[in-house]
């Protein structure tokens, strides 16, 4: 009867323990990770975006976007995903390893790329998160 009881008993405590695990997010999987800023800019300065343009000329020749994420819980990748029209021009990683992280990827623009673009803040899982546009004149 004894060993019956702490059977019973075991078997509870496991249907309790993998209930509860099963209902866990997955390591690396942050499930409330937001794009709380996302802007176009002329230069980074001291990890801060100095302007957030629209409009950039083709002769500026870098051009960067810069994000601030939140809700990372452990060391995640994002990506930035340049764009001229509907042509993917570069695929940057970058890598967030905090709550409240700040990054940045940069792209040479050639004067004869004109045109509209964006620019595609990805998460890990592929979802876009946030996508920014500009103007190159």
């Amino acid at each position: 009867m004894r060993r019956s009881a702490f059977m019973l008993t075991f078997g509870l405590l496991f249907l309790v323990v993998s209930t509860s695990a099963a209902k866990e997010d997955p390591p690396g999987q942050d499930t409330q990770l937001t794009v709380v800023e996302a802007v176009v800019t002329t230069a980074v300065a001291e990890r801060q975006p100095v302007d957030n343009v629209a409009d950039v000329s083709s002769s500026l020749g870098r051009v960067y976007c810069w994000t601030r994420i939140s809700g990372a819980e452990a060391e995640i990748e994002v990506e930035h995903v340049w764009y001229m029209g509907d042509q993917e021009m570069a695929r940057i990683p970058l890598r967030v390893a905090g709550n409240n992280w700040r990054t940045w990827s940069s792209k040479n623009i050639e004067p004869s790329w004109t045109g509209n673009w964006r620019v595609d803040v990805v998460g890990p899982d592929g979802a876009v998160l946030e996508s920014v546009s500009f103007t190159v004149n």
